[in-house]
């Protein structure tokens, strides 16, 4: 089998950004990776409403027929440590939805945390602090991987 991701992140974009444009995203995909949240904390949104939205945004691709998983919040060197409490919140939220709407949650905050750093990612797979490089993109295409795997999807 071959597996083409499209990342359809765009840089400041809040989850409300995110679902507005979900479907012209979603568009030929068969698996949907709903993920974000961190730019809502850094404007001062409230993480609930961030993770009501990614709600909605999983039952919008389960009504466009695709299987969708939802990722959590990955760590953000450029806002640590004040961010933490809200960022930590919010990914206890994220859990809690994927459990509520029976989709698969990605662990792609521990995939990139630093053990030595809790809650920033190790400096070898960021370009800036805040967005996975090359090397942290191939991280969480692992645990993505890893996730078909575990469903039965050949690999």
């Amino acid at each position: 089998m071959r597996l083409e991701f499209r990342n359809c992140g765009v840089y400041g974009e809040r989850t409300d950004e995110i679902a507005a444009r979900l479907d012209e995203c979603a568009r030929g995909a068969d698996v949907l990776i709903v993920q974000g949240g961190i730019n809502d904390i850094v404007q001062g949104r409230d993480a609930a409403a961030a993770a009501e939205n990614l709600r909605e945004m999983i039952r919008r691709g389960k009504e466009l027929g695709l299987r969708v998983a939802l990722a959590d919040v990955l760590p953000w060197n450029n806002g640590s440590p004040d961010a933490q409490p809200e960022s930590r919140w919010l990914n206890e939220l994220v859990a809690a939805i994927a459990e509520d709407e029976a989709v698969r949650l990605l662990a792609f905050h521990d995939a990139l945390q630093d053990p030595d750093r809790p809650g920033r990612m190790r400096e070898e797979w960021t370009h800036e602090g805040d967005h996975p490089n090359e090397e942290g993109y191939r991280r969480l295409a692992d645990v993505v991987l890893r996730a078909l795997e575990a469903e039965g999807v050949a690999v």
